[in-house]
């Protein structure tokens, strides 16, 4: 199968994907017990007043009707409005996404730096001391929650060493721990997947004949044993890109930081269902985008890798 027409093929399946999800999402949440428009005018709101108020905000009419014209706004840009900020979802989504961005586009870079530097080295010193030291590191960092890794951060650093800031997102210095927290899990995962790739890498054939040409002994670990063993790495750290930008909640809500995560968690428990819904919709495109760029460079860094099943 050509490459366009997988392109093609995997970009209908994410926009399924998508509208699945979208469908899903609406009707599940409009089927929960719980009134928005009493929680938003309150219990003292008499019959009439709620009454206008679904009319206005189109509430009133089939639950069908209504999936269509917000699924039609929305492929237009539109989110609606939040019934309680009274302010575009989009709008809202953006200013805390802002946040979320940086936070979690640090946390992966980190992630994935000192996760494929510590797997490499390991590999290399494979049953010694600084293998061992290093995969104990690794499960560490898997072992330990990211709400437990943010709390001891700000503890030691924060309010004992008064290094960094405790919370907030003013300076480049409130992002630095709360980077630590949310990656330290994802580092360790990758760690170890590049270690292993690495293993089965550096026994083969053509990483000797590399050494016997005379090559440097790192040149022929990067150039030849990492970019072999680099689909495995693809695989995790594609699927963890998209699990840190989905993932920053607790962190968020840790370090006062006004991102996705504090955002969703405040419309929920107001339950602001267009806010909902937009954040929802938000999680779901990360994730499929992510997924679909995974697919797409397992092709670019292994040729050999066939794209429909079919011969060229």
């Amino acid at each position: 199968m050509a490459v366009r027409d997988f392109l093609v093929k995997r970009t209908v399946q994410a926009l399924g994907v998508i509208l699945a999800i979208s469908a899903i999402t609406f009707f599940v949440l409009n089927v929960v017990p719980g009134d928005p428009v009493r929680i938003m005018l309150g219990d003292l709101a008499s019959e009439e007043a709620l009454e206008m108020t679904r009319h206005r905000m189109g509430l009133d009419q089939p639950i069908g009707v209504q999936y269509v014209s917000w699924l039609t706004n929305m492929l237009q840009g539109d989110f609606g409005t939040s019934y309680f900020q009274r302010a575009p979802v989009l709008q809202l989504l953006m200013r805390a996404l802002s946040v979320t961005a940086v936070l979690a586009g640090c946390s992966y870079l980190f992630a994935l730096v000192l996760g494929i530097t510590i797997g490499v080295v390991a590999a290399v010193n494979h049953g010694n001391a600084i293998d061992r030291a290093l995969m104990a590191f690794a499960v560490l960092g898997i072992s330990a929650p990211a709400f437990w890794v943010a709390l001891l951060l700000q503890i030691v650093f924060a309010l004992n060493l008064k290094w960094f800031p405790l919370s907030g997102t003013k300076t480049a210095l409130h992002f630095v721990l709360p980077v630590i927290a949310l990656g330290s899990r994802y580092f360790a995962s990758i760690a170890r997947v590049t270690r292993t790739a690495m293993l089965e890498v550096l026994s083969q054939d053509y990483m000797r004949t590399a050494e016997a040409k005379g090559l440097k002994k790192w040149t022929v670990i990067l150039r030849h044993g990492l970019r072999n063993a680099l689909i495995p790495i693809i695989t995790i750290a594609g699927t963890q890109l998209g699990d840190i930008f989905t993932g920053s909640i607790l962190v968020e809500t840790i370090f006062s930081m006004n991102g996705i995560g504090s955002l969703m968690v405040n419309s929920i428990n107001q339950r602001d269902l267009p806010l909902i819904q937009g954040g929802v919709m938000y999680i779901a495109l990360i994730c499929v985008v992510v997924y679909l760029i995974v697919d797409i460079l397992y092709a670019v860094v292994d040729p050999r890798i066939r794209l429909g099943g079919g011969e060229e």
